[in-house]
């Protein structure tokens, strides 16, 4: 079963460094489809995997000055709060029970419905916009993140809402946290999104996963094996990345996201 974990760690590795979304989409549903793994016990045992494993971007782009801290401050203020939230609900509503086991899978499902659909649909969602420029809805959109008070606001709440999701599916802070960067602050380069991003997702799947450690519902013997895997596994992947195009990549790991998005959730 130990080099299962490993193969486990190293497939996600890979994919982490050939498309940069998050482990926890890949992650998670192979422990509780593939190992059988207790769906909390998945769930925290990879967020404390997801932050070990993106927290060597954080220092690679700080060297390169593309995190944009202010950014990362008003995601944190929402997802903070939210994310202690959740656990203080997680812990007195019985981690263990199959009540909590339904509503993790259901939030899993969901998330990476979102996820998926966030990886397909960003260029056309788009696109849409750019056509329709002029109409009320479009015109709403727009206005909120050019006016700075209302795109703080609904900077905090995007955090909030990834802190809840993130928290109870460890899914959520990579695809959907970089598409609602994308629009609110389109002055960012992708770099800079992709940098900020990872700057919020380790700190929140830290706190999130030392949460859930606190209730028993991390596996330390796990989390040692799948770390072991992944560190080659994105050393490896960075490199298949450079010679897989994007646009093929990201589709069919879009694809495969929303199937077991589906599967949760039936």
């Amino acid at each position: 079963m130990e080099w299962g974990f490993i193969l486990a760690g190293l497939f996600v590795g890979i994919m982490i460094g050939m498309t940069g979304v998050g482990g926890g989409s890949i992650m998670t549903p192979i422990l509780i489809f593939g190992f059988a793994i207790q769906p909390v016990v998945a769930v925290g045992t990879d967020l404390l995997f997801a932050a070990i494993t993106k927290a060597g971007g954080i220092w690679a782009y700080m060297k390169h000055g593309a995190i944009n801290w202010q950014v990362v401050l008003r995601l944190a203020y929402g997802s903070v709060p939210a994310t202690i939230l959740t656990l203080v609900f997680l812990k007195y509503s019985g981690v263990s029970d199959e009540d909590n086991a339904a509503l993790i899978t259901t939030a899993l499902g969901i998330a990476l419905i979102l996820t998926s659909s966030a990886l397909l649909l960003k260029g056309f969602i788009a696109e849409q916009l750019k056509v329709r420029e002029g109409h009320p809805i479009v015109t709403a959109l727009y206005y909120l993140r050019e006016e700075n008070k209302h795109k703080v606001r609904a900077t905090v709440i995007v955090g909030a809402f990834l802190g809840v999701m993130v928290t109870i599916s460890s899914v959520g802070a990579g695809a959907l946290g970089a598409v609602t960067l994308l629009f609110l602050y389109p002055q960012l380069k992708g770099s800079q999104i992709v940098a900020t991003d990872i700057a919020h997702a380790v700190p929140l799947t830290a706190i999130a996963g030392i949460g859930h450690s606190t209730v028993g519902t991390v596996d330390w013997s796990l989390l040692s094996f799948l770390v072991m895997g992944s560190l080659p596994g994105i050393y490896i992947g960075s490199h298949l990345g450079v010679k897989i195009p994007e646009h093929v990549m990201r589709p069919l790991l879009a694809i495969l996201l929303l199937g077991v998005g589906v599967k949760c959730l039936l």
